[in-house]
């Protein structure tokens, strides 16, 4: 199980801070916000990769044998960096979506205003338990496990 879930879910990027620590530093909206731009950086460089690949694609008909090779090793690793930074744009954008989604306040409906707290014993290491800054209303944010 533990081998199929590290396959299908990427390992969280340095760059990008978990959910906790965001909330903890900056705040749930601006974490949010980072994490939507950071997915986009990933879509653009995914549509870079795409011309080069199909660039080298173009350039792979002529040539001697070795620049041929080196056209084949082009599209191999242009096509390599195209699916990695497409399958990181899906995954954090539909990260932040599904964090966006629990951030409603279920008791007075006020979205983003959340508060993480310290917790010393965390019933799950896939909950974030925050509350609510304008009522206090404390509930868990149910996060993937990265």
């Amino acid at each position: 199980m533990a081998h199929l879930q590290a396959l299908t879910m990427p390992n969280r990027n340095p760059l990008n801070r978990t959910l906790a620590d965001g909330i903890r530093r900056m705040g749930f909206r601006k974490w949010y916000e980072r994490e939507l731009l950071s997915s986009h950086a990933h879509m653009a460089l995914a549509l870079l990769s795409a011309v080069a690949l199909l660039a080298s694609l173009e350039a792979l008909g002529g040539g001697t044998p070795g620049e041929q090779f080196l056209d084949l090793a082009f599209i191999v690793v242009c096509g390599v960096i195209t699916l990695w930074s497409l399958r990181r744009y899906i995954y954090l954008l539909m990260h932040a979506e599904e964090m966006a989604n629990q951030a409603n306040c279920p008791q007075c409906k006020a979205y983003g205003q959340l508060q993480l707290v310290e917790a010393q014993h965390r019933p799950q290491a896939s909950w974030v338990p925050v509350c609510c800054k304008r009522c206090g209303f404390r509930w868990n944010l149910e996060e993937d496990s990265d």
